[in-house]
């Protein structure tokens, strides 16, 4: 039985390459997450532990990690600083050789020479402060910075900016533009221009306290030298007994490992992300397996029933079929976990050129992880989906050998009803997780929901494949092979609703993500319209951790512009009120904040703001139990507590809400330079007037830039459409299986109906006719798949949308123009999935085809 079984599997290799084909991109995702992943861990590993090579003690505030200070729910945000004198308690420690005070933040933007600031897209942007060459650093080109007015920058930040020794260079920080002269340029040990891709600008030390940390005479860190015959660890038990709890002491070594679980924990977040679409993408591939040996089980009908007549038992025959799964498992995992290594490896060393610049990769390693997963992962699939045909396959009667058709089509009563009970439960869950019921399951909830959503559905299309397909063949009209198309593909509504199932899933996810960024962005549109009043907008884009900002001085200038009336100037900042973590904003002007906003007071007024004074949304003031005469103490990042009495309760909006504090506030948030302002015109100004005006305003400010309220709104969604970019591509796979599926179905088909094929032809149906009647077929099939999609996307989004509502979500929208797109790229998905099985139908011998069994 075995022998027989693996000779049929060999006989049908089409069969066997597309079938496997589904199972190996499945698993090459999964693979090649593993891959990538770990080849990205250990790099930064050993970048980590390379940096910190050198150090053998290093001393900083409590409550801050190597990789800066912590950010957790009820912590505080901004760089902790460490007193100077702190340096000279370390320095008298028995034991240390030298102790030397640091100064290094991520923050300092430099423009580069063609007056942009020089992005950085993930690694962090330092200014720190100069404290000569070392094992680590390498100067190439001149000397380090002695005078206020110099800095000195890596080797791949002067490169990324164009400038050279000698230049006069524009730097951002905490505080507005400052022009300093570059006299130096460094590397890093092992000829490395970066480290890790982060950009460096070295200050002297007083200036890198003034315009990194807010203040004077404090580090951010002491490294510290051990002495001859002092080991690292003793070090650091002499230093921490001497400074107790108020700091955190930790040998080079310690510091290494932590930075490097500290990657690894944001690797883990995007390894689940990319498993997440290589589970849709294998998802998709168990419809395509399941589809395949459904039609394999039907055309071998009379070969397995003879097998039944001479002695093979039900056993055998499931057997058979499972161990036909088997090898295409075992196949399939082999070549996809091969791909999946190539395509991690692949991504890594992109990741190394483009996102980290510099990062120089650690040596090939498959991991084990890697392996267990793709033959975990390929064989679990491939033999899920043949239970169903395997035991389909051991209920054919012996009888059926001497029947000339075997296969009849069963009913749809069962599995419709199936469907019903599936689709039903896995909505009520969705709904419910949408609602936030389940707590901290609420995640797996609706992925849950939407598992057996997908199921459901499927389990229906049959049902509705007949009478959607009859619909959108009628498009036809009286064309001949689209006519037949259409019948062929309503005929057998179960393979049909299978393979259209497939590509229903891909299209329903891409679809119900568009749905809800649609949503948002004529939401937030809506909402902007609505609530704003301002006619002008300052702000730009953040892509780091502090945003863009601009010199108050602006804000004055501003006002001065003809045809400006109010000037509404806004600084946020975290900190905790009454002990819970909160965001803070401070307001520059009371009456352009009501002008701009028009805000409802619900309680006390909004008329004017006092030193001492706060107001907070009425959502806010409910949860924390306060409202007007309250006192609230206030302890922003780089303050001490300052209480506040509470003025005014207004009515919450997606544009304003929270503590608002009086503009003073400002000097003690994480950075003092305005966020955004808001301009409103005087009667008869326009804005072709005075934005041009205002933009002169903002010539030493590049991060941002003065717009009008249509440039506000596609500021504030210009992210949703590389969202839905992303998510289009990561689901392109998923998308590809299908596509495979239906050119499997049909090549199957056309095997299946050979002789019905070579009996059209014998009555005059020509090569080209038998072309479009294939075509035709892959193309209702395809369609009707991404239409079905499409209204299971349309579902979950607008589920989703629901359950937001108090997010911000207030106006459904459906992407019109992305849903056109769908059901084009459906028909020629559509067209491509039906060349070869066309191709094969119109190359069929006609003589041969009539005599075929």
């Amino acid at each position: 039985m075995l022998r027989a079984t693996l000779k049929s599997l060999l006989a049908r290799k089409l069969r066997l390459t597309l079938s496997a084909l589904a199972v190996v991109l499945g698993v090459m995702f999964v693979s090649g997450s593993f891959v990538l992943t770990d080849t990205l861990s250990r790099s930064f590993d050993d970048l980590f532990r390379g940096i910190y090579s050198t150090v053998d003690v290093q001393v900083g505030a409590a409550g801050q990690s190597a990789g800066g200070p912590d950010d957790e729910e009820g912590g505080m945000v901004g760089q902790r600083s460490i007193p100077m004198s702190t340096l000279a308690e370390v320095t008298s420690v028995p034991g240390v050789a030298k102790a030397v005070g640091e100064v290094g933040a991520d923050g300092a933007r430099v423009i580069g020479s063609d007056g942009k600031v020089v992005n950085s897209f993930g690694p962090p942007r330092i200014g720190e402060s100069w404290t000569g060459e070392n094992e680590l650093v390498k100067l190439r080109e001149g000397r380090g910075p002695t005078a206020d007015n110099e800095i000195a920058v890596n080797a791949d930040l002067a490169a990324k900016a164009g400038i050279k020794v000698g230049d006069q260079v524009g730097v951002l920080t905490r505080e507005p533009k400052q022009v300093f002269t570059l006299v130096g340029i460094y590397g890093y040990s092992g000829g490395r221009d970066t480290l890790g891709g982060s950009q460096s600008v070295s200050f002297t030390e007083p200036v890198a306290q003034k315009l990194m940390l807010g203040e004077q005479g404090v580090y951010t860190s002491i490294t510290v030298t051990a002495a001859d015959g002092t080991t690292p660890a003793a070090l650091r038990d002499a230093i921490a007994a001497k400074l107790g709890p108020k700091y955190s002491v930790k040998t080079g070594e310690e510091l290494g490992a932590e930075a490097a679980a500290a990657f690894a924990s944001v690797l883990d977040i995007f390894n689940n992300v990319l498993l997440g679409f290589a589970g849709v993408a294998l998802f998709v591939g168990t419809f395509l397996i399941l589809n395949t040996f459904s039609i394999v089980v039907a055309q071998r009908t009379k070969e397995l029933a003879l097998m039944r007549a001479v002695g093979a038992s039900r056993r055998q025959m499931i057997g058979s079929v499972l161990t036909e799964a088997v090898a295409i498992g075992l196949i399939a995992s082999v070549l996809g976990l091969a791909a999946g290594f190539g395509v991690g490896r692949l991504m890594a060393y992109l990741f190394g050129e483009y996102g980290a610049d510099g990062l120089e990769l650690a040596g090939v390693n498959l991991p084990l992880s890697a392996v267990i997963s793709s033959f975990a992962v390929g064989l679990v699939v491939t033999m899920a989906a043949a239970v169903m045909p395997a035991l389909r396959a051991s209920r054919i009667p012996p009888m059926a050998a001497l029947q000339e058709v075997a296969t009849p089509d069963r009913p749809l009563t069962k599995i419709s009803i199936a469907g019903a009970v599936v689709m039903a439960a896995g909505g009520t869950v969705l709904g419910i997780g949408f609602a936030g019921k389940f707590g901290d399951d609420t995640l797996w909830a609706v992925l849950g929901g939407a598992l057996a959503t997908f199921l459901g559905v499927a389990l229906l299309t049959p049902l509705i494949s007949r009478p959607v397909v009859a619909a959108l063949g009628r498009l036809t009209g009286t064309w001949l092979p689209g006519k037949l198309g259409r019948r062929n593909a309503g005929r057998n509504p179960r393979r049909t609703g299978i393979t259209a199932a497939a590509l229903m899933i891909g299209v329903a996810l891409v679809t119900s993500v568009g749905v809800v960024l649609e949503s948002a962005t004529v939401s937030f549109t809506k909402t902007t319209e609505d609530t704003v009043h301002a006619q002008l907008y300052i702000g730009g884009d953040q892509n780091g951790p502090l945003p863009p900002t601009f010199d108050a001085a602006v804000l004055e200038k501003a006002k001065t512009v003809p045809g400006i009336g109010q000037v509404l100037g806004v600084w946020y900042g975290g900190g905790e009120v009454d002990g819970e973590r909160e965001g803070l904003a401070a307001i520059s002007d009371v009456a352009a904040l009501k002008t701009v906003f028009d805000l409802a007071v619900t309680e006390g007024s909004l008329d004017a703001l006092g030193e001492k004074q706060a107001f907070v949304d009425d959502r806010t003031a409910t949860a924390a139990g306060v409202h007007v005469g309250s006192p609230i103490t206030v302890v922003t990042t780089r303050g001490e507590p300052v209480t506040y009495t509470v003025a005014g309760v207004y009515t919450a909006t997606e544009y304003v809400n929270g503590y608002l504090l009086p503009s003073a506030a400002r000097s003690s948030f994480d950075t003092a330079q305005p966020r955004e302002a808001y301009l409103t015109l005087l009667p008869g100004a326009t804005v072709a007037q005075t934005l041009p005006l205002v933009k002169q305003l903002l010539v030493d400010s590049p991060e941002v830039t003065a717009v009008d309220r249509a440039g506000m709104i596609q500021q504030e969604t210009g992210d949703i459409g590389t969202m839905l970019s992303m998510v289009q591509i990561l689901l392109s796979l998923a998308i590809l299986i299908a596509a495979l599926g239906i050119m499997n179905t049909l090549a199957l088909s056309v095997l299946e109906r050979t002789r019905e094929l070579g009996l059209l032809r014998a009555v005059g149906l020509s090569r080209l006719q038998s072309t479009g009647m294939i075509t035709a077929e892959a193309v209702l099939i395809s369609v009707f798949g991404a239409l079905l999609g499409m209204g299971v996307g349309i579902g979950l989004g607008a589920a989703a949308v629901r359950a937001f509502k108090d997010d911000g979500f207030s106006t459904f929208a459906l992407p019109w123009d992305q849903l056109g797109v769908y059901v084009g790229l459906a028909a020629v998905i559509g067209v491509i999935a039906g060349v070869v099985p066309s191709i094969r139908a119109a190359r069929i011998n006609v003589l041969g085809a009539i005599a075929h069994d």
